[in-house]
């Protein structure tokens, strides 16, 4: 086993998969995508350490409010958001530091 495996985030985002499923999707351009995912689609971001940033879905994190999903941002973790139904995947990027200037890839050395 390796004991440290290399990723290409510039940033992480936990996003609660419980208020995620809860929701029954709620994001993405027809409305029908889970939060997570929409926001990698509208980033163009793939999955696993050689993405430019992480977007993961965890279990729950305990706060549960009605019809929005819990988020934290890696690089604030004192600071929780909780996203409403239909909310606008560029201004959350935006907040989350995840724009697409703000991500992209390292240079690889």
């Amino acid at each position: 086993m390796k004991p440290v495996v290399r990723a290409r985030w510039s940033r992480a985002v936990l996003v609660c998969g419980k208020c995620s499923r809860k929701l029954d999707g709620g994001f993405g351009p027809d409305g029908d995508q889970p939060l997570a995912k929409a926001l990698r689609k509208r980033l163009e971001l793939k999955k696993g350490p050689k993405a430019r940033a992480g977007i993961v879905e965890t279990r729950c994190l305990g706060v549960c409010p009605k019809r929005a999903v819990t988020v934290i941002d890696a690089a604030r973790p004192g600071e929780w958001l909780l996203v409403s139904s239909g909310a606008d995947l560029n201004g959350l990027a935006q907040e989350l530091g995840l724009s697409e200037q703000e991500t992209e890839a390292p240079d690889a050395a």
